[in-house]
């Protein structure tokens, strides 16, 4: 379920001006995930639910603040968006049915956030990652 701005407010999450990537492909957790980052004050990069709509994305010349990206998009692997997401410095976190052993050593540091998911907590944990200092 979505928050409402005062909600969001009241939990101290500020992402105004920030342009969050949703890579999912659950149409109502993708618009849930939408809802919920805009409650919170963000522009949304999506969602999209096919890898070649998030190609298309990840590379339209756009800044992109953070991203939520599902492990399994229409059972294809969502790494190649993750790995150039990671080259760029992108703070992002996985949503999944899967253990985190799915997602290799490559992955490991990447949050993984197990379906259901708490979508304030996933804001809120993904703000975090964007509030570290970028290496």
């Amino acid at each position: 379920m979505a928050l409402s701005p005062t909600s969001s407010r009241q939990r101290g999450i500020q992402l105004t001006g920030r342009r969050i990537f949703v890579v999912e492909d659950e149409y109502f957790l993708a618009d849930d995930i939408d809802k919920t980052f805009r409650a919170f004050g963000a522009d949304v990069a999506g969602p999209v639910g096919h890898l070649d709509d998030a190609l298309k994305i990840l590379h339209d010349g756009s800044v992109l603040d953070g991203a939520v990206l599902d492990v399994n998009i229409r059972s294809g692997m969502i790494f190649p968006i993750a790995r150039e997401l990671k080259l760029r410095g992108v703070p992002f976190l996985f949503t999944t049915g899967y253990d985190k052993i799915t997602l290799g050593p490559e992955f490991q540091d990447v949050p993984l956030l197990e379906k259901p998911i708490d979508l304030p907590a996933m804001a809120q944990k993904l703000a975090g990652l964007m509030a570290e200092p970028r290496t």
